[in-house]
């Protein structure tokens, strides 16, 4: 396996990107919500990127956050407009494109708003609209984060990877409280990316327009995930002309693990590995 030193940097767009593998193909992750828009650190870089171990021989894959500054307002179809000039212009052409979680909400409108720039679309622990639950704790961590209340916001935001049930939940608890007492040591001074980012992802819902999406598309999340149901993850699936899902059972958000990076790998790669 090749080294799997990270890099950052920033394009020429504005978009600021983490860097690992030196692949010859090329895949770009949406990256889910964050709290700043700027590159990765500390133990969210070794997570986030150490999905994508697995394939560093065969891809180089940048996880790409949006643009610092969002002007309130701003749409998931603007963040999505966002990555294609950025992909046209650093790749000249379609690329490979992964979205997790809010990076997945952005990842589906850029499949529907532009089919040309993607070969294949991987939305992990995302879909078509949010559920309910994940609408209530992203509004009211939006609402506590504008008040400069980083702790409560990050106690909020804890509802996207406390398991639904079982003992596993209660252990859980000192984990909640661990992060909203960390969260004001780094959080930024100015809540309006992270807040524009959920009033815009309040809003999505691609349901009516996911028979756009053309390119292969794999819809890949954990069963238990607390912010979506399992049918809203069908039914993003069958909505996308030969969609593909891969539901694990027990598993919440975002699903990680070893059989997800080999059916990621495999769907990457299934043109390589086709007659």
């Amino acid at each position: 396996m090749a080294s799997v030193r990270s890099e950052t940097g920033t394009f020429a767009s504005g978009l600021p990107y983490d860097r690992i593998g030196r692949g010859p193909r090329t895949l770009v992750a949406f990256a889910g919500l964050t709290y700043e828009n700027a590159t990765m650190s500390g133990f969210t870089a070794r997570y986030v990127l150490g999905m994508f171990r697995t394939l560093v021989d065969e891809f180089t894959v940048y996880v790409v956050t949006r643009r610092p500054g969002l002007a309130p307002g701003t749409t998931l179809a603007d963040m999505a407009d966002d990555y294609a000039v950025m992909i046209s212009q650093e790749f000249g052409g379609p690329v490979d494109v992964m979205g997790t979680s809010t990076g997945g909400s952005i990842a589906l409108q850029f499949g529907a708003d532009h089919p040309e720039l993607v070969c294949r679309l991987v939305v992990h622990s995302a879909a078509c609209t949010l559920g309910p639950a994940a609408r209530r704790a992203q509004k009211k961590a939006a609402e506590l984060a504008a008040l400069g209340r980083w702790g409560a916001a990050s106690s909020q935001m804890m509802v996207w990877v406390m398991p639904r049930r079982g003992f596993k939940r209660a252990l859980f608890r000192p984990l909640q409280c661990l992060a909203a007492v960390a969260a004001p040591l780094t959080a930024p001074r100015d809540a309006s990316d992270f807040v524009v980012t959920v009033e815009a992802e309040d809003a999505f819902d691609l349901r009516s327009r996911l028979g756009e999406i053309t390119a292969p598309t794999l819809v890949i999340a954990g069963a238990d995930d607390p912010g979506y149901s399992p049918a809203l993850f069908r039914d993003t699936a069958e909505g996308i002309p030969g969609g593909k899902l891969v539901l694990y059972e027990g598993m919440g958000h975002p699903a990680a693990g070893k059989r997800f990076a080999a059916d990621l790998a495999a769907f990457l790669l299934a043109d390589d590995r086709s007659d």
